[in-house]
């Protein structure tokens, strides 16, 4: 069966599958090509009958990274598909007349350098089902989303996602949704786009709520500071650093150049004047503040009162950083030595730090010590930051179920890693379990269960089974166990703003 709705552009047709309807590839901005590849998102062309939305798109130039041992296209999608006209959106939504749906908008995660609408553990037929309109969105990446090239518009990437919400408060009420209703959440880099947007004048009152999963507002970077990436990729391909030399490579032609700067070895200092890089290697291009869009650090614009009309909602996992230590050997290999230099170059006291989380103390293996430090510096501490400077109301979780993937005599597996609680979010556990499943095999389906239901319930009317998280109470929910605990004092604090 097909379902046909109107949007600004024209007629679309999405397909009605198992009581949900289907539209995928749904532009709701032009295509960023020629003088638009560089330019601010415009409209998308009006198109002449009917649209055909049943089938995935293109996505944005980009070269996913494996994780030894994880099928990470379940998480990411399948890489770059060619196409012009990538600026879509996939929608959800059940498969019948009612209106004034609850919206809800996922931004994928990425690094900023990859990842997909089309990701099949974000599938969102679940939230379809239980009464939500349910959004997700591509946006620029990489160099033409988050490359702050002179002579070009900054923040590219969180422009095209204010588009996108813009489009869904012009155009979700023909699809049922209710537009003064719409909740955006997204997961790593999309979580921090989320936490950007809640902090940015150009996207107020563009959402009532907000979930930020593993994700916060302290990774941008100062312009100037980021313009030394600029320079450094100029030189790789023998450009000029500036918008002609940009717009002169095709794209996609600069993947090899990104990657080669991106590698820990690559000579670029992107410390801040106070010493402080803080993405922590994980991805070169991230936003900066300093424009219209970020005027001010996310944290300082929260403290000013951005984002107060927001209700927000906002985690980690309890071992982020696993995925990135359990399955290439680091937690369990790494020197003392090489944990010293890779935090330092991140942050001033890494000594200290390391050591306030165990390094040199007798049965605690560097490895174990330095991966406990970055669950914290990377993840927990800036989430719980940006939750004590939200002048709305604030709740907080903790994500604490332990995958068995990788375990074995020599490991306990691979824990409450990075991006574990998406597919109990969307209740698409079958989409990533497996012998390379992120979850393993056999992931307790009640837990899904109970974490899609709270999800669907904040969407619907704000409410969360916890008490507010405030500076005084510090509640923090976990999601595994079921109970909220006050926050214990994190070793990291002494040594960061």
């Amino acid at each position: 069966m097909e379902m046909i709705v109107p949007t600004g552009a024209g007629l679309v047709r999405g397909a009605m599958v198992g009581g949900v309807a289907r539209f995928l590839g749904v532009p709701y901005a032009a295509a960023p090509i020629g003088d638009r590849r560089f330019a601010l998102p415009q409209p998308p062309e009006c198109w002449d009958g009917v649209r055909d939305a049943q089938a995935p798109d293109a996505s944005a130039p980009q070269r996913v990274r494996g994780v030894p041992g994880v099928d990470v296209e379940a998480l990411v999608g399948k890489g770059w598909l060619p196409g012009e006209d990538y600026l879509t959106l996939n929608i959800w939504k059940p498969a019948d007349d009612r209106t004034a749906l609850p919206v809800m908008v996922f931004i994928h995660g990425g690094g900023f350098v990859l990842g997909s609408k089309d990701a099949a553990v974000q599938d969102g037929s679940a939230f379809a089902r239980d009464g939500v309109l349910l959004v997700a969105i591509n946006y620029r990446l990489g160099i033409e989303g988050f490359l702050p090239i002179p002579g070009i518009p900054t923040n590219l990437g969180l422009r095209d996602q204010i588009f996108a919400l813009q489009w869904v408060r012009d155009n979700i009420a023909a699809f049922g949704g209710d537009p003064a209703n719409v909740t955006v959440f997204g997961e790593s880099a999309g979580a921090m786009s989320v936490a950007n947007l809640i902090a940015s004048p150009l996207a107020k009152g563009l959402f009532r709520r907000a979930i930020a999963q593993s994700g916060h507002g302290a990774m941008t970077r100062d312009i100037g500071v980021a313009q030394r990436l600029v320079k450094a990729l100029a030189k790789r391909v023998k450009i000029a650093p500036d918008a002609a030399g940009f717009r002169s490579v095709a794209p996609g032609d600069m993947l090899d150049a990104m990657e080669k700067v991106s590698l820990p070895t690559a000579r670029l200092d992107l410390r801040d004047a106070d010493g402080r890089e803080p993405v922590f290697g994980i991805s070169r291009f991230v936003p900066v503040h300093g424009d219209d869009v970020l005027p001010q650090k996310p944290l300082d614009a929260l403290k000013a009162g951005a984002g107060a009309q927001v209700d927000l909602l906002i985690g980690t996992n309890a071992e982020e950083m696993n995925l990135y230590f359990v399955p290439t050997g680091v937690r369990e290999k790494l020197g003392r030595l090489l944990a010293t230099w890779f935090v330092h170059k991140h942050q001033p006291q890494a000594r200290k730090l390391l050591k306030a989380y165990g390094m040199g103390a007798e049965g605690v293996k560097p490895g174990h010590a330095f991966t406990d430090a970055l669950h914290d510096l990377v993840f927990r501490w800036p989430a719980r930051r940006f939750a004590e400077e939200h002048r709305g109301r604030t709740h907080m979780y903790e994500f604490a179920w332990r995958s068995p993937l990788f375990g074995g005599p020599r490991s306990d597996g691979l824990g409450a890693a990075h991006a574990m609680e998406l597919p109990f979010v969307f209740d698409t556990l079958a989409s990533v379990t497996g012998p390379q499943g992120l979850c393993g095999e056999a992931p307790p389906q009640a837990l899904a269960d109970r974490v899609h239901r709270i999800w669907v319930d904040f969407a619907t009317d704000g409410r969360l089974p916890w008490d507010a998280f405030t500076r005084d109470n510090r509640l923090v929910y976990r999601l595994a166990e079921g109970e909220a605990a006050y926050e214990p004092p994190m070793p990291c604090a002494p040594y960061l703003p």
